[in-house]
């Protein structure tokens, strides 16, 4: 059963009670993340993630690392473009204890400077492990050119230079306006009771204020082009990608299924062609990241230069393979169990549930059935799914961003 609360400072608390496990997931979600910086604030987001595991009037750093230890429990947190989530899974009778925790961390970190100094370090070397991974890098640089002059086109962790820059006043005026009642959705699914929850939840959070300053940015608009970074690897990484519907499109499930079919599992078209059957690339796959007003669709695959213009053009063939033909039957009801399947077997962890929770409010303001959702995902139709990828997949609305030994010829 899912219940709501919203309480008097704004503070959205919704669970799902869950009496056949043992086990609770509880998160605090935070409306807020790298597409609510601009180039001058760019990273304050994530340090603040960062510095509210760093100790505060209560407890010091190890204090609460051990607190989560010593019950056998799980804590982390996550910043995102759109979302900031710290979260808790604990055994069911240290539910008081999760609360308080992450009430303390999110109302009274101290924010001491010698913290701030030591992880700035710690984010710095982050940044660089990232630098150093041209796989995860690809994706911050495709979207910063996808995304080119919108803040969806910040990298998460920031930049060398913006981090080093920060001051204690900098992070405590950012977070002052962002962590208020407003903005904040407490989720947890597992074995507990609603009003139990609630109960905890006012006693720990009610005295923080309601108010959020700051709105959404405009909705971006995707550039298109070539971009690249010539690096002497062993491998080009590269991205082919273009805009695909927001998480808030009704065509996003018709994208689930598009993705699914293109190269978004190992029975896909792009997984077989390329790897499969011709060895060109080790790890090759599509993937579908839909934001509130905006999304895409990218294509990635790391490969040898000598087979750059091959994978690309195996990447165009697929792309005008599901523009201008209908699935079939069976590749459609393939797609769709794979998806649904997912999906369920997804539902079988409090993780995944208290997430799911959420989102959905996040994204919809409401709770949405997995009934509704598996309904909605066999309403789907081959010529929706063409439709959606003659729309997507033209040339004039492609970004091709690589990193590696690669040349603007070797793009076109």
């Amino acid at each position: 059963m899912v219940s709501k609360t919203i309480l008097d400072n704004g503070i959205r608390v919704i669970t799902e009670e869950i009496d056949h496990v043992r086990s609770i997931s509880i998160g605090v979600w935070v409306e807020g993340g790298s597409r609510d910086e601009d180039d001058l604030t760019n990273g304050v987001s994530h340090f603040i993630e960062h510095m509210l595991f760093k100790g505060t009037e209560r407890r010091s750093a190890f204090d609460i690392a051990s607190a989560i230890d010593s019950v056998g429990g799980v804590m982390n947190a996550a910043t995102g473009k759109e979302i900031t989530s710290f979260y808790i899974k604990i055994p069911d009778y240290h539910l008081d204890l999760a609360v308080d925790l992450l009430a303390d961390i999110v109302t009274s970190s101290r924010f001491d400077e010698a913290e701030i100094s030591r992880e700035r370090s710690v984010i710095l070397q982050e940044i660089r492990m990232v630098e150093d991974t041209p796989d995860d890098r690809i994706h911050d640089f495709f979207e910063e050119h996808l995304w080119k002059g919108h803040p969806l086109g910040l990298p998460i962790l920031g930049t060398e230079s913006r981090v080093e820059g920060f001051c204690r006043d900098d992070l405590i005026g950012f977070f002052g306006s962002r962590y208020r009642g407003k903005a904040l959705v407490i989720t947890a699914a597992g074995h507990l009771r609603h009003k139990d929850l609630v109960g905890l939840v006012r006693k720990s959070f009610g005295s923080l204020a309601a108010k959020a300053s700051g709105g959404r940015t405009r909705a971006p608009e995707a550039r298109t082009g070539r971009a690249l970074v010539a690096k002497d690897l062993e491998q080009v990484h590269l991205i082919v990608g273009t805009p695909a519907p927001s998480a808030l499109s009704p065509d996003r499930h018709a994208g689930f299924i598009l993705n699914a079919v293109l190269g978004g599992s190992m029975s896909s078209w792009l997984f077989q062609e390329i790897r499969e059957k011709r060895g060109l690339a080790y790890s090759i796959y599509s993937y579908l990241t839909p934001y509130l007003d905006a999304g895409l669709m990218g294509i990635y695959a790391g490969t040898g230069r000598d087979h750059v213009r091959e994978v690309l053009g195996l990447v165009r063939k697929g792309m005008e393979r599901f523009a201008s033909r209908l699935l079939t039957p069976k590749e459609l009801q393939s797609a769709k169990e794979l998806i649904k399947g997912n999906y369920l077997l997804g539902m079988e962890s409090t993780d995944n549930r208290m997430t799911g929770l959420a989102r959905n409010e996040l994204c919809f303001g409401k709770h949405v059935p997995p009934e509704e959702v598996i309904e909605r995902i066999d309403a789907v139709d081959r010529q929706s799914i063409r439709t959606l990828a003659g729309r997507l997949f033209r040339p004039e609305t492609q970004m091709v961003a690589a990193i590696g030994p690669v040349s603007e010829e070797d793009l076109a």
